[in-house]
């Protein structure tokens, strides 16, 4: 591998720093989008300026800053799942050149057992390869181009999941549901319900952008969900993450919702890309290992005076929804149940990357 110049290498780990930073400002200001994007971009840069010469050393790289990048951003999994998704690319790059190295004849004699067996999982990454750095650099180049294409290849299912005249409730603000539902207003006409999602109230944004595309909405309060319910066909949300077992990291209120919307037999419908898709289990009784507080001054005027001394606020911006309460999952590669999710971790990430 050619040798990085000092200036190059200090480039490298600064924009580590300045990521870190630019993490830990956002807050929650930033989507899980740009949050992958920009995450996938910086381990590219680190690929290609940072020295190193075998697959387990690039490795090693990628898990020492994607640790402290991970850490900056707890309880948001796009940026470590997008971590992981690279670690796993390194190791088919590596097995890639290993193929290329011995020839195609090889792959063609493989016994049935090798076929079931995962060849990387017995590599040990010390080989030095000239093409390895070219082939992770052009995998993440894929995987950039994949991420763009998700929201895009999400909405274009909306046609065979909505149909003419049904009533889809929906809970905040989500760009992919947005898209999807503005997508099969082209070819469907029919009703949403936007519950405003409180206290951050990201429903009203949705229902004008609704609105102003044309499509019939009506704006209600939380509270109304379940009176409602009953009259609705689908419920289609976004989320912030898939776990492992199925379930969701939704916003706040998305489990009540998912509840009234089993009540009523009504499928819920989750549009949520492939990088979402997160390699950890939880549980109800998790979420405080897991979730982010929001400020509580959407909801309590803190101008109380004394009161502030006597009251706690806590505004959890998430909630667990458990898999049994989740119909079907729209990703950029298709639709599939909660029950299919364990096929889509071992084809995205590499059981040896699920904890940094």
């Amino acid at each position: 591998m050619a040798k990085r110049t000092p200036s190059e290498q200090m480039s490298a780990d600064n924009s580590v720093q300045e990521y870190k930073t630019f993490l830990v400002r956002q807050g929650t200001n930033t989507g899980a989008f740009a949050l992958a994007k920009s995450c996938t971009i910086l381990l590219r840069n680190i690929v290609a300026m940072h020295k190193w010469s075998t697959a387990k050393d690039l490795m090693a790289l990628i898990r020492a800053a994607g640790k402290e990048l991970d850490d900056a951003r707890a309880g948001e999994s796009a940026v470590g799942n997008m971590i992981k998704r690279v670690l796993r690319l390194v190791r088919e790059a590596y097995a890639q050149c290993v193929r290329e190295e011995k020839g195609a004849g090889v792959e063609t004699m493989a016994s049935l057992h090798n076929m079931l067996v995962s060849r990387d999982s017995r590599a040990d990454y010390d080989h030095p390869f000239k093409s390895l750095k070219s082939n992770v650099i052009v995998s993440i180049g894929e995987l950039l181009e994949d991420l763009e294409m998700a929201a895009k290849d999400i909405a274009e299912q909306a046609k065979d999941h909505i149909h003419a005249d049904e009533v889809i409730m929906t809970l905040g603000h989500s760009h992919t549901v947005e898209a999807f539902l503005k997508e099969a207003s082209n070819s469907r006409s029919f009703h949403v319900i936007v519950a405003e999602g409180a206290p951050q109230y990201q429903g009203q944004q949705m229902a004008m952008n609704l609105g102003k595309a044309g499509i019939e909405t009506t704006l209600i309060t939380d509270s109304a969900i379940y009176a409602i319910m009953s009259r609705v066909n689908k419920v289609i949300i976004g989320t912030a993450g898939v776990m492992a077992d199925g379930g969701l990291m939704a916003m706040s209120g998305s489990h009540a919702l998912c509840m009234a919307a089993k009540h009523h037999s009504v499928p819920v419908l989750v549009c949520s890309a492939m990088f979402k898709l997160c390699p950890k289990y939880l549980c109800s009784y998790d979420q405080d290992a897991f979730n982010n507080l929001g400020s509580p001054a959407s909801i309590f005027d803190h101008s109380g005076g004394d009161l502030i001394d006597k009251i706690s606020v806590v505004t959890p911006l998430y909630d667990y929804v458990p898999p049994d309460l989740v119909t079907l999952f729209i990703s950029n590669l298709g639709g599939n149940a909660p029950s299919y999710v364990y096929r889509l971790l071992s084809e995205y990430y590499h059981e040896d990357d699920y904890e940094l």
